[in-house]
This record gives structure tokens, C-alpha cells and sequence, in this order.
């Protein structure tokens, strides 16, 4: 196969579309899975591709992709012919009358104002608590995507607000509340002296990265891997319960929100949707919330909703 054109695509998708790391990793294993099938099928050159090469190239992979991973794949498919027929390497796209199977859409999980507030309690003032719990505070105050937070510079935040680089290093500017403010004030106090194990405050500041409002204990920018290991010991810490991460508290931010506001374009505008359509399942969630309101405080809507079903007969409320 042409595969110097697989570059070329991530390139064009890096430099001329400005997606995000995460998003060309995504299209790149696609594509590489589909020139695979290729090669397997002797299948030489990518103008020779047909839709029902596509389609058992699909079947094939329905053992290990979920509905959404196949979606994602005929998306990057469909992407990388939009740029061969650009590029004139190829006169037709067969991925676009293609479509995976639908598949339900999973509401994301959300912690509670409760569970909230007593995972930022944390009531540790050393250093690795004072960080922590800054992290935490933003995420939940300005609902922030992992990415955004680790990427978070000292520079960005001013006068309560933060500017961050979301998806394709688009930049929005997002308030920050007053607990967060409170929080980052005093990990910003500690910040530059280093951990009680650091063994040398001079060689930790030596590597201090100058730039990053959140650092590790060696001092470079803290990693993904690092703010997802600090939130899953704070869960256990203050025996929250199920696997909270940090798109959880992102979710959680948005539920509530909207859950108070009642302001679809405003969430969208916070979070850094380009579609409306992705805030949507927020309402979802809402309303799952209203339904349970419902049904706990009525006096008539819970034993309605009990008689209809069949494990609650013979028992009393």
C-alpha cells in the first residue's frame, strides 16, 4: 500500500485541522488496521478500495470493537478518502455509504453534591494534599478535561478565571469559584518548596518546570497517569464509592449546572462542545434526576409505578 499517504492524512489532520494527540493516535490505529485488511487481501493501492471490501473489513473487526469504536473507525475511514480524493489519489469514498451498528447511548456516570463535597475535603495541609485537593477543586469548579488540567500553566489564571487549550488547541476562557481560587492560593504557597521526601530543595527547584500550575513531586509537569492515581486514592481516602476519575467530576460539574440553570447553550459553552448535541445528554441526566424526585415525593406517582411491577407484589411500601 501507499503508506507514505497515511502520514500525509495525519499530518494534514495535526497541521491543517488541528486535532487533538489523542484523536490523530485514534485515526492512525484506524487507518493502520485498514491497511492491514489491505495488504491481507491484496488490495495494492487505495483507489482500488471498494465499498464491499470496506464492509467485510468491518465485519471483521465487530469481534473486538464495540458499536462505537466501529463508528469512530468508518469515521477516520471516510476522513482519510475525503483527503485522497482532495489529494487526487482516489475519485470516490467507500466508506460513505457505510454506517455501524447503533448502539445505546450510555449516560456518564456522575457523583452526587454529597459524594462531591466530601471527596474535596480532604483536610490534608502537606503538599501533596494542597495539590490534590487544587486539582480537584478546578475540576470540579470549572469542569475541565484531564488534558486541560495537566496542560493548566501559572500564566492562565487570572483575576478568577483560567484560560485553557481544549480539543484542537482551541482556547476558551472559563471562571474559576472562590473555593478553587482558595485552594490554588494555597498550593501556589507550597508549590516551589518541594515534599518533605524531596531530598534536595535545591535540586527540586533546579527542576522545577516554571511554567506548570501543577507539578510532581520531582517537579516536571504532572502527568495524566499521576492526577488519575491522586483522585482513585482521595475516592478510597474518603470511602466514596464505584471508579471515580476525572471525567466523572467534569460530568458532575455539568449535571449540576444545568441541573440549577437550566442552561443548555451556557454548559455547552463551558465544557467546549462544538455540537450542542453532545451537552444534550446532560438533559438526559436531568431528567433522570426529576424522575426520581418524582416518583420518591408524590404521593400517588411511587405506588403507581410499584404496581406495575411484578418483584414488588405482595410487599409493602
Amino acid at each position: 500500500m501507499e503508506s507514505e499517504w497515511v502520514e500525509k492524512f495525519l499530518g494534514h489532520l495535526r497541521d491543517e485541522r488541528a486535532l487533538s494527540v489523542n484523536t490523530i493516535k485514534a485515526y492512525r490505529r484506524d487507518i493502520e488496521s485498514l491497511e492491514r485488511y489491505c495488504e491481507g487481501s491484496g488490495i495494492g493501492r487505495w483507489d482500488k478500495l471498494a465499498a464491499h471490501d470496506l464492509r467485510r473489513c468491518l465485519a471483521g473487526q465487530r469481534g473486538r470493537l464495540s458499536g462505537r469504536s466501529q463508528q469512530r473507525w468508518l469515521s477516520a475511514v471516510r476522513s482519510f478518502y475525503g483527503y485522497l480524493n482532495r489529494e487526487g489519489l482516489a475519485t470516490a469514498n467507500p466508506a460513505a455509504q457505510l454506517s455501524a451498528p447503533r448502539t445505546s447511548q450510555k449516560l456518564p456516570g456522575t457523583l452526587d453534591t454529597d459524594q462531591v463535597s466530601r471527596l474535596l475535603e480532604t483536610g490534608d495541609n502537606r503538599w501533596h494534599g494542597l495539590r490534590d485537593r487544587a486539582m480537584l477543586e478546578l475540576f470540579y469548579s470549572s469542569g475541565l478535561r484531564l488534558a486541560e488540567l495537566v496542560g493548566s500553566n501559572l500564566g492562565d489564571i487570572d483575576q478568577g478565571m483560567i484560560k485553557v487549550r481544549g480539543k484542537g488547541n482551541k482556547e476558551r476562557v472559563l471562571p474559576v469559584g472562590r473555593k478553587a481560587i482558595e485552594a490554588i492560593d494555597k498550593w501556589l504557597a507550597v508549590r516551589d518548596q518541594g515534599t518533605e521526601t524531596t531530598r534536595s530543595a535545591e535540586r527540586y527547584r533546579q527542576r522545577l518546570d516554571p511554567d506548570a500550575l501543577f507539578v510532581s513531586e520531582r517537579g516536571n509537569r504532572i502527568s495524566p497517569r499521576n492526577v488519575q492515581a491522586r483522585i482513585r486514592h482521595w475516592t478510597r481516602t474518603q470511602n466514596i464509592a464505584g471508579n471515580v476519575h476525572p471525567h466523572m467530576l467534569r460530568h458532575s460539574f455539568a449535571s449540576h449546572l444545568l441541573e440549577s440553570s437550566g442552561d443548555l447553550r451556557a454548559v455547552q459553552e463551558l465544557l467546549g462542545h462544538a455540537d450542542i448535541s453532545t451537552t444534550q445528554i446532560y438533559t438526559h441526566l436531568d431528567f433522570q434526576h426529576l424522575a426520581e424526585v418524582y416518583d420518591k415525593a408524590h404521593p400517588r406517582a411511587h405506588h403507581q409505578r410499584r404496581r406495575h411491577d411484578p418483584t414488588t407484589r405482595g410487599k409493602h411500601d
